[in-house]
């Protein structure tokens, strides 16, 4: 789709119907949905990353815009990708502030909050956009607002632009731009605070492979690492090669996560070289661990060095355990 600078979210779900919808406009945009994993506790090498567990069908639209699941149940938002209770590293810890506990039922709020911001966004209402996400992020959290309200609501914009000859890109770039805005306004003020572990330590690199545009996945990823007061350095869309590099050896970071939303922009021999980058003093040197997010990456087992997420919560678990 065009423009809607770092939009995000695809439609690749475990139906035939929603998989064939994912060449559509929420694809171009960036929106990846992986499949969900046929068993529980899935492992982080399935597929590409931050992205939704929802993949309930298209219900009654909301002035034109469908709105996903509002005829079906939607997954619990503390669940993994096979629908498994969500692991303990997965849920908010003790002292995680109330904007990011997540409640163990949005299901219907989820449904009710994909509705009004159709409507909202629809009618350009940017100011309605703010409070109902930021309302859905202040009752639920970080996480389930962007499985449950935020990538459904950017896919269904996304149908609606497919289906109805380029229309609604004003919508759709609408949207991406509050969605974004409300990830940023999710920390809460002040910062959070750093674990014992996470203080002074590397921090987390996240980069969109070269010519990759799409940031919104990352915006999600860096607003939860935060939450958790870890240290996280965002590089933003189409990193090139040298600047990376240059980065890796200069933040020395415990993890390295790279978005690709289309094979065409995946590159795995910038991922191996990241991957293999040493740094440090001689005789203690270290390197960083790689993630790979997004469906860009699909088809290839990851190799030494190497993870490939499944899901938001998978990808924040990943990377909280290295700062035990």
């Amino acid at each position: 789709m065009p423009g809607a600078s770092g939009a995000a979210a695809s439609t690749a779900s475990a139906t035939p119907a929603a998989r064939s919808a994912a060449p559509g406009a929420a694809a171009r945009a960036g929106l990846p949905v992986p499949p969900r994993s046929s068993a529980p506790g899935a492992s982080a090498a399935v597929e590409p990353v931050p992205g939704s567990t929802t993949a309930a069908a298209d219900g009654p639209a909301a002035d034109g815009v469908p709105v996903p699941g509002a005829t079906g149940t939607a997954p619990p938002a503390l669940t993994e990708p096979g629908g498994t209770p969500a692991r303990p590293d997965a849920l908010p810890s003790p002292g995680t502030p109330p904007a990011q506990a997540a409640s163990p039922h949005p299901a219907e709020d989820a449904r009710r909050e994909l509705r009004g911001l159709a409507r909202a966004a629809v009618r350009l209402d940017g100011p309605a956009l703010d409070a109902l996400l930021g309302d859905f992020v202040s009752r639920h959290g970080l996480v389930a607002a962007w499985e449950e309200v935020m990538v459904p609501a950017l896919h269904a914009v996304g149908r609606k632009w497919e289906s109805s000859g380029d229309r609604y890109v004003e919508v759709e770039h609408l949207l991406s731009w509050h969605v974004s805005t409300a990830l940023r306004r999710a920390l809460p003020a002040g910062g959070a605070p750093v674990p014992a572990a996470a203080a002074g330590a590397p921090p987390v690199l996240l980069a969109c492979v070269p010519a990759e545009q799409h940031t919104l996945p990352l915006e999600a990823l860096a607003a939860g690492l935060a939450a958790r007061g870890l240290p996280v350095r965002m590089l933003g869309a189409a990193v090139p090669p040298e600047a990376l590099d240059a980065a890796v050896r200069r933040t020395g970071p415990a993890a390295v996560v790279l978005w690709s939303q289309a094979r065409s922009t995946a590159s795995h021999a910038l991922a191996r070289h990241v991957a293999g980058t040493a740094f440090g003093v001689r005789g203690a040197r270290t390197r960083p661990l790689v993630a790979l997010a997004g469906p860009g990456w699909a088809g290839r087992a990851p190799g030494p060095g190497l993870a490939r997420p499944n899901s938001l919560h998978e990808a924040l678990a990943l990377l909280t355990a290295l700062y035990p």
